[in-house]
């Protein structure tokens, strides 16, 4: 027996699973869904990664736990899934700069070509200094040396948003060379990932065009001029409607990709006539039973499916609760989750994101999964929860 924490400052007893559910790993890829697993990072306990930076000047660097890092994408793809890499999930952005970011791409591709598994991997203009002007030139040779990494490291791109672009570009005309050059020499299908103002406002007008429709119908045009190399598109935030909406204006054979953390059962299933992808961290912490979901999916099953999906709700829920400021440490729950798991051998996080949950919070994630029976050894996730919590101040 457990006592947790809970939000309200009480105690409650759980009692921790004592049989492991079981999976089988099998690391064919899924054909009836494209399945990118945004993937979460661990830092260097060793290392003098300070939380946030020094008072004055840029965030110092950040040292990674490379051993524990790959080690979690080869869990990864021996469910299946494309590692999504170097995204917000894996602190891009938010603690690992442009330098560390290529050098997770190149090894996580150096780490795929062992084991046969694929890699989808970012691409920007981080490395330019947010605070100084840059041309049309200055965004299309960073786009092209992240995108040179990337297909050096054998991934496909996903092309990210630049806010530079958004400042410097004066029209549709502008977005469609841009884009156009760097999907025609892109080695693999991209996709296009785009985040739209609700959420980042330096991106207003992105595409051209203050309105979304409109915008959208520019992002269209371009995918038709490249189609042999887009794989897919990426918008968020949108409701469960709008993105049924936009994915049925898709050329055929274009993906619409999701990352919806409340609601994404209800798109990979789809409408009866389109359906969604997933490029989402959803699948992070509960990779082996969404691997069984789409398996089910796969040989036909689709209440199966749908049932399984559905069973990772509550969690993923749980993890990305919050407003914006706390949503955005959503991987504090993902690298606890994998260290109680035992995919890794300590909790330490870039930016020293181990502390950025609450003490219930993480209570709650750990039996929520425990709950889905997701720890393959529920003796030592429980071990490893008792050391957290006493350390907390809740001597079990």
């Amino acid at each position: 027996m457990i006592r947790l924490p809970e939000p309200d400052g009480t105690l409650t007893a759980y009692e921790p699973t004592q049989t492991p559910r079981v999976f089988t790993p099998d690391a064919t890829p899924f054909r009836s869904r494209s399945v990118v697993a945004a993937a979460h990072v661990l830092g260097d306990p060793l290392a003098a990664n300070e939380p946030f930076g020094p008072p004055v000047g840029p965030p110092p660097p950040q040292s990674l736990d490379w051993d524990a890092t790959l080690a979690f994408r080869r869990h990864l793809w021996a469910h299946g899934y494309t590692v999504g890499e170097a995204l917000d999930t894996a602190h891009r952005g938010m603690g690992l700069d442009w330098a560390t970011s290529a050098e997770l791409i190149r090894r996580t591709g150096a780490e795929a070509k062992t084991v046969g598994g694929n890699v989808a991997a970012a691409i920007g203009t981080d490395q330019l200094d947010p605070f100084s002007p840059a041309t049309l030139k200055d965004i299309t040779v960073a786009f092209e040396e992240q995108l040179e990494v990337v297909d050096g490291a054998g991934a496909q791109a996903i092309i990210m948003c630049s806010p530079q672009l958004a400042a410097v570009a004066q029209g549709p005309e502008d977005y469609a060379e841009l884009y156009g050059n760097l999907l025609r020499q892109a080695s693999r299908p991209a996709i296009v990932h785009w985040i739209l103002p609700e959420w980042i406002p330096f991106h207003a007008g992105y595409f051209g065009h203050q309105d979304t429709d409109a915008a959208f119908d520019a992002l269209i045009a371009i995918v038709k001029d490249n189609i042999d190399k887009v794989d897919g598109v990426k918008l968020a935030p949108l409701t469960v409607e709008r993105q049924a909406e936009l994915r049925s204006r898709l050329p055929e054979g274009v993906r619409f990709y999701t990352s919806d953390t409340d609601a994404y059962p209800q798109l990979l299933a789809g409408d009866g006539r389109t359906h969604s992808h997933g490029l989402s961290p959803v699948f992070d912490p509960v990779a082996p039973l969404a691997a069984a979901a789409f398996r089910a999916l796969d040989a036909g099953d689709e209440a199966r499916s749908r049932e399984l999906l559905d069973s990772t709700l509550e969690l993923n829920r749980h993890l990305f609760t919050g407003p914006l400021r706390s949503t955005m440490f959503f991987k504090t729950g993902l690298a606890f989750l994998a260290w109680l798991s035992g995919h890794a051998d300590h909790f330490r996080m870039v930016w020293g994101e181990q502390g950025a949950r609450s003490v219930p919070h993480l209570s709650t994630a750990y039996r929520l999964a425990d709950t889905l029976g997701l720890f393959p050894d529920p003796e030592l996730a429980e071990r490893r929860v008792r050391a957290y919590l006493t350390t907390a101040g809740f001597e079990q």
